[in-house]
């Protein structure tokens, strides 16, 4: 059975940084994209960061400039790298792999940026 694990959140102060990973076990078919998503409190769930099949990427305004999505494919792992953290990026963190025949999520992080 497919299982993600989500390590690397925390509190952190404003200006500091963190690094999310997402490791995948299981077998998982026909891997289209990698992503992660986060929801704050009263917020709908938003799209962060992805990487796809081709090693591009996309990134939400919000975010471009400071977090950088990765994946070591020999690992089955996909990671977010968050610089200059501010309070707005208070949430929890979920990763998301598009495969098939189905999706997969982790079961979310929490990152709490201080002020």
């Amino acid at each position: 059975q497919v299982q993600l694990v989500e390590s690397g959140g925390g509190l952190v102060q404003a200006g500091g940084s963190l690094r999310l990973s997402c490791a995948a076990s299981g077998s998982i078919s026909n891997i289209n994209a990698m992503g992660w998503y986060r929801q704050a409190p009263g917020k709908q769930r938003e799209l962060v960061a992805t990487i796809f099949r081709t090693s591009s990427t996309n990134y939400a305004d919000s975010v471009k400039g400071r977090f950088t999505i990765s994946r070591d494919n020999a690992k089955n792992t996909v990671y977010l790298q968050m610089n200059s953290l501010k309070p707005e990026d208070t949430a929890v963190y979920y990763c998301n792999i598009k495969g098939w025949p189905r999706d997969y999520w982790g079961q979310g992080t929490q990152v709490t940026v201080s002020s």
